[in-house]
C-alpha cells in the first residue's frame, strides 16, 4: 500500500513539473534582456544609452513587461504592463509615445503588438525571439507622440 502512495505522489510530482516546464516553455518571451545598441537602428534616433527588459508570464496567458534604461541623453527611463494575449487594450505606463497596448501571440517565438496614444493607433510591432532563443528583435512602425514617423529595429540579448 505504501509503495502505491508513492507512485500515485510521484506520478502526480511528475505531472505537475511537466506542466510547469510546458507552460514557461510555451513564450520564448520570458526573461530578461538587455539592449544591443550595435545590431539595433533607431528611425527617428537617438538610440538609448541602455535598457534592460524584464517579461514575466502574467496569468494564463499574458505577460508582465517592465523596461527600464537611460536615454541617450542620461535621462532614466521605466516603462511597464500587464496585457493579456486577447488583442484587447490593456494601460502602458511610462511611454510618452503610449498609453495603452494590446498584444497576441502568434506562435511560441511570435508576437504582434499595437500601441495607442489618446484612443489612436500609432505603433505597429512584431516581436520575434530567434530559434535558439538568445535573441528578441522588436520591429516598430508607425509615428510618435511628435509626428514623426517610426522605423525602428531593437535588438535585446537574453541574459
Amino acid at each position: 500500500m505504501r509503495t502505491r502512495y508513492r507512485f500515485v505522489f510521484v506520478l502526480v510530482l511528475t505531472s505537475a513539473l511537466a506542466l510547469v516546464v510546458t507552460a514557461s516553455a510555451a513564450d520564448n518571451n520570458i526573461g530578461t534582456w538587455k539592449l544591443n545598441p550595435a545590431k539595433s537602428k533607431y528611425s527617428p534616433g537617438p538610440a538609448p544609452r541602455s535598457q534592460t527588459l524584464k517579461i514575466e508570464a502574467w496569468g494564463e496567458d499574458g505577460v508582465k513587461y517592465t523596461s527600464d534604461g537611460v536615454n541617450a541623453d542620461g535621462t532614466p527611463t521605466h516603462t511597464e504592463f500587464q496585457a493579456k494575449y486577447d488583442g484587447k487594450d490593456y494601460p502602458f505606463k511610462g511611454n510618452p509615445d503610449a498609453d495603452t497596448i494590446a498584444y497576441t501571440r502568434i506562435d511560441s517565438n511570435t508576437c504582434e503588438a499595437v500601441t495607442k496614444l489618446k484612443g489612436k493607433v500609432n505603433i505597429h510591432a512584431r516581436v520575434i525571439v530567434s530559434k535558439d532563443g538568445k535573441t528578441l528583435t522588436l520591429t516598430q512602425k508607425g509615428t510618435d507622440s511628435r509626428g514623426r514617423d517610426v522605423n525602428n529595429v531593437i535588438v535585446y540579448d537574453r541574459q
